[in-house]
């Protein structure tokens, strides 16, 4: 499926609390891909080259899609990690071409790539996303079941994919959704879980009464939902 690889590695100077780099990745999948990302690495990731790290994969919504990384510091990960924040693991928020949808290749292209270049633990390599991002966290996860430890998609669907949950049967999956999102149903949601709790499929569903679209703030603020995170692990 991979024709050529190339990557491109920049880096530049931030605030100190931010830690996060700039960089690039492209590479030719099922289509084209041209992805860039902030990469964050975990303190003491320098000083043992031996210790291997989680790695979690950020997929934004599509408001900050588009050439500028700094957008992605408006919401999630990225943006804790801006405020000074400090994750036990390398986090790269990667970010998606304008008027473009997130391609699964393409992101597990950029996982496999972390994989091989970084310090990475590969039975604990996890995948989030919210809004956009949280259809892109359900693609990806079904075109690679196996790819991942776990998964928190946030405010998005899984579309018909639901038919086919068979799929993630073992996947660790945690869902979380507004009661009032008027931009993505909270449908989409319900009917996955539906769908994954009848094959006993270990799934978590957190609905937020009197919630908008807006359901990733109070979620990825919460120490429960990283301590549960870092906690899964994927068996060989």
């Amino acid at each position: 499926m991979v024709k050529s690889l190339v990557v491109l590695l920049a880096t530049a100077s931030f605030a100190l609390a931010d830690t996060q780099t700039p960089q690039n990745f492209t590479g030719d999948f099922v289509i084209k891909v041209n992805y860039s990302y902030l990469l964050s690495k975990p303190e003491g990731y320098e000083a043992d080259a031996k210790k291997k790290w989680p790695l979690v994969i950020f997929l934004h919504g599509s408001g900050e899609r588009g050439s500028d990384l700094e957008m992605l510091k408006k919401h999630g990960p990225p943006k804790l990690i801006a405020e000074g924040q400090k994750f036990p693991a390398v986090i790269a928020s990667l970010q998606c071409p304008k008027n473009e949808l997130w391609n699964p290749h393409g992101v597990k292209a950029v996982t496999d790539h972390l994989i091989k270049t970084e310090h990475i633990d590969t039975s604990r390599v996890y995948l989030t996303g919210l809004s956009m991002g949280g259809f892109g966290t359900w693609e990806t996860a079904f075109e690679y079941p196996r790819a991942f430890a776990a998964i928190a998609p946030i405010c998005g669907g899984a579309g018909v994919r639901w038919v086919t949950a068979e799929r993630l049967k073992t996947m660790p999956c945690w869902i979380f959704h507004g009661d009032k999102d008027g931009a993505v149903p909270v449908e989409n949601s319900h009917k996955i879980y539906d769908a994954l709790k009848k094959i006993n499929a270990p799934v978590k569903l957190t609905i937020y009464p009197e919630v908008g679209h807006d359901s990733w703030t109070q979620t990825y603020a919460n120490p429960e939902f990283w301590e549960w995170l870092f906690a899964q692990k994927r068996s060989s």
